[in-house]
């Protein structure tokens, strides 16, 4: 069987495509600036693009990973399902012996030439898996038993497994895909009530449990009370936000990203983004995921197909929640968590399956014959 042989003869989504071209190359370009300083350091003054040069390849090779996925008919994903389920949970439990431990968790595998994170892949698996279920139990959703207590077995699995590295982020995101796919498929209101109110309960649990992200509660509400420790990240992010202005001060020209603020070029690369490119970088930046979100529900509402319509809500979902969760926290929005930017932060496996989902969300469009 050729790929894509039983698709239609459409064409994928332009806005989808453009707005996804649009992110990945300014991600490019901001990885590159923002790991200005930090490439300089780590290569002792010799190559201040190090950073930059590995985003690129990422860049390139996600592009193809994304093609692919175009021309891959997704239906064909149905026949996996049971390998997904399996393997997300394999990865998951394994790097928390084998994997890399930097700032105190356990979410990576070093791979040498990039740092593969198996939560990326978890939330695919997850999308799958109930994409899959819920489209085969058809009115089964409304009853309790069905529509929510299995899929939350497994739900439980994952989110279990991640936050014993611990990512509570990931953890959030991957609630908030569970909790919309669910609602799509026709999960009765009250029980998405109930559900609601216990996700709540065990998140403020959570909190209370460690100290730190108790820490991170509390600078949330006053940084001020503690600008050298816990309030630090989020003063230097506004600071850098408030002194780009409307304009910036110009591609390069961040201040912040000279130590002052962690990680600028992964969970602050949008702090930077507004720094250098200011208040009209970043308005552009949230106009494209709205693109994104409006263009992605809308393949999930033109398709007939059950399967294909869950796939697409998943995926949007799980990207332009997370985006907003990250532009939430640099803005202190809500209190931080450990959350990247979807194609704009660095970062070589979160990329690529963000790329190939993407790739997946425009092969449904194209099955629609291009009229979405």
């Amino acid at each position: 069987m050729v790929w894509g042989e039983e698709m239609k003869a459409g064409k994928p989504d332009l806005f989808i495509f453009l707005a996804t071209l649009s992110l990945l190359i300014l991600g490019v370009v901001m990885v590159t600036s923002a790991s200005y300083p930090k490439a300089l350091s780590a290569s002792n003054g010799a190559d201040p693009f190090a950073f930059g040069k590995k985003q690129l390849v990422f860049a390139i090779l996600s592009l193809g990973m994304m093609m692919a996925m175009i021309n891959f008919d997704y239906h064909h994903y149905r026949g996996l399902t049971v390998l997904f389920a399996v393997l997300a949970p394999i990865f998951l439990v394994l790097v928390l012996f084998f994997g890399e431990e930097i700032n105190g968790s356990r979410r990576w595998f070093d791979l040498k030439i990039l740092n593969f994170q198996p939560s990326e892949l978890a939330k695919l698996a997850l999308i799958f898996v109930l994409a899959h279920y819920l489209s085969e139990i058809g009115p089964e959703v409304r009853r309790f038993s069905t529509g929510i207590f299995i899929p939350l077995i497994y739900l439980g699995l994952i989110c279990g497994l991640i936050m014993m590295e611990p990512d509570l982020g990931t953890t959030i995101v991957i609630f908030a895909i569970f909790f919309t796919m669910l609602f799509s498929a026709g999960v009765r209101l009250s029980h998405l009530f109930f559900l609601g109110l216990s996700a709540l309960g065990a998140g403020a649990a959570l909190i209370i449990q460690e100290q730190y992200r108790l820490e991170r509660l509390l600078s949330f509400i006053d940084p001020m009370k503690d600008p050298k420790g816990s309030g630090w990240q989020i003063i230097q992010s506004l600071m850098a936000l408030g002194s780009g202005g409307i304009f910036g001060l110009g591609l390069g020209r961040s201040r912040q990203k000279f130590f002052y603020l962690p990680e600028p070029h992964t969970d602050y690369v949008f702090s930077i983004i507004g720094e250098e490119l200011g208040l009209l970088g970043t308005v552009l930046i949230l106009i494209i995921f709205f693109f994104l979100a409006w263009r992605g529900y809308k393949t999930a509402l033109s398709t007939t197909d059950s399967y294909g319509s869950l796939l697409a809500v998943g995926i949007t979902s799980w990207i332009v929640f997370q985006a907003l969760m990250n532009i939430a926290v640099v803005t202190a929005t809500i209190p931080a968590t450990g959350i990247t930017l979807p194609l704009l932060s660095y970062g070589g496996s979160s990329l690529g399956v963000t790329m190939m989902s993407l790739g997946i969300l425009m092969n449904i469009s194209r099955d629609l014959g291009g009229k979405v």
